[in-house]
């Protein structure tokens, strides 16, 4: 099992960097069945982060046919302007304000850029591939949403970012993880440990899954939503 975990410019370090570390633990404690890589949709390239100078190398490019798990993780930036409307992960909306030279973009500037790339052509070809699985970390969800990829699909983000992933078009739903078949997403940025986690389990066993925790020492949170089930009564 490939995974491939994207890199945009401006994304946030710990969203790639839990889910590497829990997967990449996942390929020790089960050799052979999984692989991990960072990626971009341009190809091997150094890849700025959100978060000052820090940078990541893509070791490939997105490859949608070869990946069985593409991973999306969210954008980090200021806290916003004053005066500025919110956006997603409550961070103000931004991609047409004017910047001062030298500041750093707003995170959904950074998210709406990333849908100006060729990164939108490439996630819709995993999520069209049978047997094969996106998965989100955060404002990860928005990059789908914001292309028109997973509208009418059942997702999460962080929580101060749900009211606009429902505006799109997607089913947002308050929780850990949301586990929507060929598509999963995790919530704020912690959520990255959770749902390497959940995946692990969900792919190679529950014992592979808990033997990375014990590794880790961190205890998974929540509770994995599914669309399956009786639907609960009003309390």
């Amino acid at each position: 099992m490939l995974c491939q975990i994207v890199l945009f410019d401006g994304f946030d370090p710990l969203d790639v960097i839990a889910p590497y570390e829990v997967l990449f633990a996942g390929s020790m404690a089960a050799p052979g069945a999984l692989s991990v890589e960072l990626v971009s949709a341009e190809g091997p390239r150094e890849v700025p982060s959100g978060s000052g100078l820090l940078a990541l190398r893509a070791t490939a490019r997105l490859d949608p046919q070869r990946a069985d798990l593409v991973l999306i993780p969210g954008a980090v930036g200021p806290l916003g302007a004053p005066d500025a409307p919110d956006g997603p992960d409550g961070h103000p909306d931004g991609p047409d304000l004017p910047h001062a030279p030298g500041s750093r973009d707003t995170v959904p500037a950074l998210l709406a850029r990333s849908i100006t790339t060729g990164l939108p052509a490439l996630l819709k070809e995993a999520l069209d591939r049978p047997d094969s699985i996106v998965a989100t970390v955060c404002g990860g969800s928005m990059v789908l949403a914001m292309a028109g990829l997973i509208e009418g699909r059942h997702a999460t983000t962080n929580r101060l970012g749900l009211d606009l992933l429902d505006a799109t078009g997607v089913v947002a739903i308050d929780a850990r993880i949301v586990d929507d078949g060929d598509l999963v997403s995790g919530a704020g940025v912690t959520s990255g440990l959770d749902l390497g986690l959940y995946l692990l389990e969900r792919e190679l066993g529950p014992r592979i899954a808990h033997a990375v925790e014990q590794l880790f020492a961190h205890e998974r949170r929540g509770t994995v939503w599914r669309d399956a089930g009786p639907v609960p009564a009003a309390f």
